[in-house]
């Protein structure tokens, strides 16, 4: 793994952007499609979530990752454990946001505010803004639950020396501003 360096990117056509919720994977993503001109693409927009909030069956979540990841060149935020099966093998590198957990709660907690009530972008329409003791007790534990089950998965994908770890929200505007 390696520290924000622009040059892991350089000839990545396919990318994921991963982290905790609330780190700003969303965020990133748009601004390193904008700047490496990709395709973005929305786990929760484009594959998980129907209006009102209903979860689409497994199988036709799986079915449109492996269409979109089938694409050539694309950069797709969301961390989803349960499909990194489908994306890994086609992505060449991964940008993971691993901020601080207060960060992450900030993250969730702040994007509550700004749109509670009202979609945002990366959502489909349909499903407001929400915020739950469950999401931000996910956010409280992700490092220590989720964090080496990630790890594990980028090793066994071959993926840990292309990955990007992202420790800041300034680490991640450098980011960006390199790769623009």
């Amino acid at each position: 793994m390696s520290y924000p360096d622009q040059s892991t990117l350089a000839d990545a056509d396919r990318i994921l952007v991963i982290g905790c919720p609330g780190s700003g994977k969303s965020t990133l993503a748009k601004q390193l499609s904008q700047a490496l001109d990709l395709r973005y693409i929305s786990m929760d927009r484009d594959f998980y979530w129907l209006p009102g909030w209903r979860k689409r069956p497994r199988n036709e979540i799986n079915r449109l990752i492996g269409d979109a990841v089938a694409a050539e060149r694309w950069i797709m935020d969301g961390t989803g454990l349960n499909s990194f099966h489908l994306r890994l093998p086609r992505a060449e590198a991964v940008v993971w946001l691993r901020l601080p957990r207060y960060a992450c709660l900030w993250g969730m907690i702040s994007r509550a505010f700004r749109h509670l009530g009202r979609n945002r972008p990366e959502l489909p329409a349909g499903c407001p803004e929400r915020i739950s003791l469950e999401a931000l007790v996910y956010v409280w534990n992700f490092e220590r639950n989720a964090a080496p089950s990630i790890e594990a998965t980028l090793r066994k994908h071959g993926l840990i020396k292309s990955t990007v770890i992202i420790r800041s929200r300034k680490e991640a505007r450098k980011f960006v501003a390199l790769c623009a």
